[in-house]
């Protein structure tokens, strides 16, 4: 695995899920980890209680990154406790999958302020805060941009925006040797989607994926981000990264 030994790395939505698996990742790596939540404290502490169990340091922010005050205060809280990073990862999102006719403005808004305004203030903050030598940025974005179903154009279209943002702020940020990159996973078996990888439709689904016929789990996700926050892809900006096990 990539060595991240002296970094520092925030990894918004990270109580749960591929966020967790990501904080614990690049803990392993060597890297100090700021694990931001915006609900779910317990779930926080226990990420940061099984990094400290390995030896590994990090705290847990609670933070709601689609508000500038609390990115904000996410970034003084992880110079006051760790100093300067040089790693975010924007894994923060929701998505809940409805057909146009009952897309709402209240359900419009939560999309895009999570999905697409959130990595925007957080990549803000970056910029005040990464040292001169540069740093790394991470969106986790979703095989959906490129290849949505039914019902997912709220979720498929505000990451479809990240992905855009990606090759935009690579171009604008390389002269500053700040790589932007994307890792967009496939079907993935989290807590927030349980009952449909448990249901008749999500195991059709997996049984479609070319390694192995089975859903992925946040471990399949975390390497190749890890990867991206190193050095080893140092001459790497500008990407969009499946980890998908096949799926396009």
């Amino acid at each position: 695995m990539a060595n991240l030994n002296g970094k520092v790395a925030i990894v918004t939505g990270a109580s749960k899920g591929i966020g967790a698996g990501i904080a614990k990742g690049l803990a392993e790596a060597g890297a100090t980890v700021v694990v931001n939540y915006s609900s779910s404290r317990e779930g926080a502490e226990r990420v940061v209680s099984v990094i400290s169990e390995f030896g590994g340091k990090a705290i847990a922010v609670q933070g709601d990154i689609s508000k500038a005050a609390d990115v904000e205060r996410l970034f003084e809280e992880t110079k006051k406790a760790f100093g300067t990073p040089s790693i975010l990862v924007n894994n923060a999102g929701i998505f809940e999958f409805q057909p146009v006719e009952d897309v709402t403005e209240a359900l419009f808004y939560r999309h895009y302020n999570i999905n697409v305004l959130g990595p925007i203030l957080t990549t803000q903050q970056a910029l005040k805060h990464f040292p001169k030598e540069g740093g790394s940025i991470i969106n986790i974005g979703t095989i959906a941009s490129k290849t949505p179903v039914p019902t997912t154009m709220l979720y498929a279209s505000s990451k479809g925006a990240v992905d855009t943002m990606t090759l935009a702020l690579a171009k604008e940020l390389g002269s500053r040797n700040i790589r932007v990159n994307t890792v967009a996973p496939g079907y993935t078996d989290t807590e927030g989607n349980a009952g449909f990888v448990a249901s008749k439709a999500g195991k059709a689904f997996a049984a479609t994926t070319p390694l192995g016929g089975r859903f992925g789990q946040p471990e399949d996700i975390t390497p190749t981000v890890v990867f991206l926050a190193s050095d080893d892809a140092a001459w790497l900006t500008g990407e969009r990264i499946n980890a998908s096990g096949g799926v396009h």
